[in-house]
């Protein structure tokens, strides 16, 4: 049976780009209300709101359609609808005028990020950079490094356990990185001791990977000045400060503003998808992959809920960026993660124009 459409909501053969006008003015408030309240609202209230006049049995009819599309969705203890996955990214792609920045908003940006990275490590000026946009966002700021540029100054074995020690690597910009290493069963101190001056002779001013190259050549070459012991004791720092099982290991992530996410959610559900949220982020290895994706791309990425493939729960967004070194080469990712009700709006030129600002700051 041909599916009724008592306004003409869909024209014939055309996609949701087609939405007549007063559909997406419908579509529209249920969305903006969505973001502003977190509250399903329904025909009666967006009846008095949108610029037509209609009456709230004719806005049900709209809705139904939009429902039938997939753009909404009624939660079952309410008989009004919120937006779904499908519809926050219709409206983001289609519908939202992201505004760009006025003038003071970018100069409260820029100075903000100005103090930062003066006298700082890179870490902790990123770091600083991240709780600045989490505060002019409202939502927990991210950003991903590579830390396979930091070039190394000292590296240090130390025992933990007769079976674990723990790796201490001491960049030359003054990042300090601790890593927890399984050693070989039976290794006497002698050979951490050992480990740690035939390393500290070769990896100066190296970074990882360019200081695992050689390692690994310098490891086939000494066998006989090297005992067994003490081999597998650098082959195994080696695994671990060179990405171990991946290279999504030499990544960093730094998160600031955990608090932003928990102010004006009221609904339970809202808290604790974001305490699962949290979860996630504390595994940080699907984190690293979604950001990983998005420093491939040019200029700024958005996830909606499950398309980031990355958080147990679908009600978050993601919208990040990449930033660049002194030599134009992307070095990392920053960006906010929050709730699908950000203010897209706001956020994603404030995303951009901060990525722009930490560029300049490294160089780029």
């Amino acid at each position: 049976m041909a599916h009724h459409d008592p306004i003409g909501l869909i024209a014939p053969n055309a996609g949701l780009a087609q939405l007549n006008e007063r559909s997406r003015d419908i579509f529209r408030q249920i969305v903006e209300s969505y973001l502003a309240t977190g509250e399903p609202v329904g025909s009666r209230n967006i009846s008095r709101l949108i610029a037509m006049p209609l009456s709230p049995a004719s806005v049900r009819n709209v809705m139904a359609d939009l429902e039938q599309l997939g753009l909404i969705y009624a939660p079952h203890t309410s008989a009004g609808r919120l937006p779904t996955e499908l519809g926050l990214r219709f409206f983001v792609d289609a519908l939202m005028q992201v505004g760009d920045l006025t003038e003071s908003e970018r100069q409260s940006i820029q100075s903000q990020l100005a103090s930062v990275g003066k006298g700082q490590s890179v870490e902790a000026a990123l770091g600083e950079a991240l709780t600045r946009l989490s505060g002019l966002t409202r939502a927990a700021a991210v950003v991903l490094t590579a830390k396979a540029n930091s070039r190394l100054k000292h590296i240090e074995f130390v025992r933990l356990e007769p079976e674990r020690a723990l790796v201490v690597l001491v960049g030359e910009d003054g990042q300090v990185e601790n890593r927890v290493l399984t050693l070989p069963p039976g290794v006497p101190s002698s050979a951490l001791t050992e480990a740690t001056n035939f390393l500290n002779s070769r990896i100066r001013g190296r970074t990882l990977a360019e200081a695992r190259l050689e390692l690994e050549t310098a490891l086939a070459q000494s066998r006989t000045e090297l005992d067994q012991l003490t081999q597998k004791v650098i082959a195994a720092g080696i695994a671990s400060w060179s990405g171990g099982d991946g290279d999504n290991d030499d990544r960093q992530l730094i998160v600031r503003g955990h608090a932003n996410l928990l102010e004006d959610l009221h609904a339970l559900e809202d808290l604790e998808r974001v305490r699962l949220l949290f979860d996630d982020l504390e595994t940080k290895r699907g984190v690293i992959d979604l950001l990983g994706r998005a420093e491939r791309a040019d200029g700024v990425r958005i996830f909606i809920g499950s398309e980031n493939k990355l958080f147990s729960l679908s009600g978050s967004s993601t919208i990040i960026a990449p930033y660049s070194d002194a030599a134009g080469h992307i070095v990392g990712v920053l960006g906010v993660i929050g709730p699908t009700r950000l203010n897209y709006a706001r956020v994603i030129p404030t995303v951009d124009y901060a990525a722009r600002i930490v560029s300049r700051m490294l160089g780029g």
